[in-house]
């Protein structure tokens, strides 16, 4: 069996800091259920008022790269060297949904869904990331707020979702710490424009990932392989979300601001060296999880962190990145295995899934149980914040082929995860919302067009657009807030 390309979802498959990869063969799944892995709530009915949509990027989505000014990302530059996207495609084209947003905007609504989470491309309203913002670019996204209120659909705008302006990242990106003030800039010229009817804004989506697979391990834009970027690249992430929060409030009173963090839960790999296998779950639990989760909602950051950021935090930068938000959005896919390597520089080392488990088409252990486990730690842990899950999916098989039309696997995948959302509602987790990865099988970064995880499926020959099965389900779920038992 072929090993794919490291994805961001391919969380569970990484040696932090040493830049090596381990973990199981990588095959393929039809996502078929294991009931220990299930929860069994006492109801299956959603609130009314509850969130229902679908999540997107603007990279993997929008295409048109160079029209109305919009200036080059680092995804633009790393994605044309050969041997960074698996299949060697781009996106330039993706699913055309800078020209096609109405018809996104209309399956969206045909879906029954009432919210839908997209990202705003940075160059495209600031070119080089910074100075004049760029008319077109705002316009474009105005036209699309537009298009969604007018169907009843309130959008939810992501901020940064890994696209930094090419001229930003030629003065250092993330590891300078001038763009933090920058992002705060980039913050303030969106809700200039869209804020009187844009209320709805996520600043960061999975920083931890960006940072990692981005400026660690190379294997996503900008492709750095430097351990020593850890710390600054987290911090400084970390300090321009505070400031881009400040940025937004300062500006309009009448907003929901929040942030979307990649969580997952950190186990130890079992047998002789369990328990200083533990050891090594704690340390990536801290790089992961808590590197995020702390200096937002406590203002600190976990002990494991100190010699990473050491010299890199100033006086004062702690309550700026504690922050008052209106949500906290959790994505999750899969928990993460995690041995102890001496032989690493960071001692952390990937392990395989428990042997017999299920696995999705990423090799990693389909567990819907992990996302009622980190729901419950942000509830027991950090206050009980109210919580969207703004991302969870299932990709096809891997493949260049077409997509599958009755993906049952699918269906069955969201039902067993939306009932872990209802155990924990019904634990008092604060979850008012659920999206779902993705629209239309888009560009999924290294991995090119190879990994599938519509709901709705795209010829990139001709674009026509085919909702699957996973689509009338989820729509009949959205339409009546009820879960169904079984398919």
């Amino acid at each position: 069996m072929q090993r794919p390309g490291v994805s961001r979802r391919d969380l569970g498959a990484l040696a932090l800091t040493g830049a090596a990869l381990g973990g199981a063969s990588l095959g393929v799944s039809s996502c078929q259920a294991h009931r220990d892995t299930d929860l069994k709530p006492q109801g299956r009915r959603f609130p009314k008022d509850f969130a229902w949509g679908v999540a997107t990027a603007a990279f993997q989505t929008e295409g048109s790269q160079t029209a109305d000014g919009r200036g080059p990302s680092i995804w633009d530059l790393f994605e044309k060297v050969p041997g960074h996207v698996k299949d060697g495609s781009d996106a330039t084209v993706a699913t055309d949904s800078y020209r096609r947003f109405q018809d996104d905007v209309d399956l969206i609504a045909g879906a029954g869904l009432n919210a839908y989470r997209f990202s705003i491309s940075w160059s495209r309203i600031l070119p080089t990331g910074e100075g004049a913002t760029n008319a077109a670019g705002l316009d474009h996204y105005a036209r699309l707020v537009d298009a969604l209120l007018a169907k009843g659909i309130t959008p939810y705008a992501t901020l940064f979702h890994w696209d930094l302006p090419q001229g930003l990242q030629a003065k250092g990106g993330w590891a300078n710490r001038d763009t933090a003030q920058r992002l705060a800039d980039y913050a303030h010229a969106v809700v200039q424009r869209l804020g009187d009817r844009l209320k709805h804004y996520i600043i960061l989506n999975e920083a931890a990932v960006h940072t990692v697979f981005g400026h660690v391990l190379g294997e996503h834009a900008p492709g750095l392989k430097d351990a020593g970027l850890l710390g600054p690249v987290t911090h400084h992430m970390n300090l321009g979300q505070g400031l881009a929060i400040q940025a937004l409030r300062a500006a309009r009173k009448d907003l929901q601001i929040g942030t979307t963090l990649a969580l997952q839960p950190c186990r130890p790999a079992g047998g002789p060296l369990a328990f200083w296998n533990r050891l090594a779950s704690d340390g990536l639990d801290a790089i992961w999880n808590r590197a995020w989760l702390d200096p937002l909602l406590k203002g600190s950051y976990p002990k494991e962190m100190d010699a990473p950021l050491k010299g890199v935090p100033r006086d004062g930068d702690l309550a700026i990145t504690r922050q008052p938000i209106d949500f906290l959005g959790v994505n999750y896919y899969a928990p993460a295995y995690v041995r102890l390597d001496p032989s690493a520089p960071s001692k952390i080392a990937a392990s395989s899934p428990p042997r017999g488990v299920e696995l999705d088409a990423f090799g990693r252990h389909v567990d819907p149980s992990g996302l009622f486990e980190v729901l419950d730690r942000v509830r027991r842990e950090y206050g009980g914040p109210r919580m969207l899950v703004t991302e969870n999916g299932c990709s096809d098989p891997f493949g260049r082929g077409p997509a599958v039309l009755r993906d049952e696997f699918r269906i069955a995948y969201l039902r067993r995860h939306l009932q872990a959302v209802l155990a924990a509602r019904e634990a008092g987790c604060d979850v008012r919302g659920y999206f779902e990865w993705t629209l239309i099988d888009n560009f999924e970064w290294d991995l090119g067009y190879t990994s599938k995880f519509g709901l709705v499926a795209m010829d990139r020959a001709t674009g026509v657009r085919t909702p699957k099965a996973s689509y009338q389900w989820f729509k009949a779920l959205a339409e009546s807030g009820v879960l169904p038992s079984s398919p």
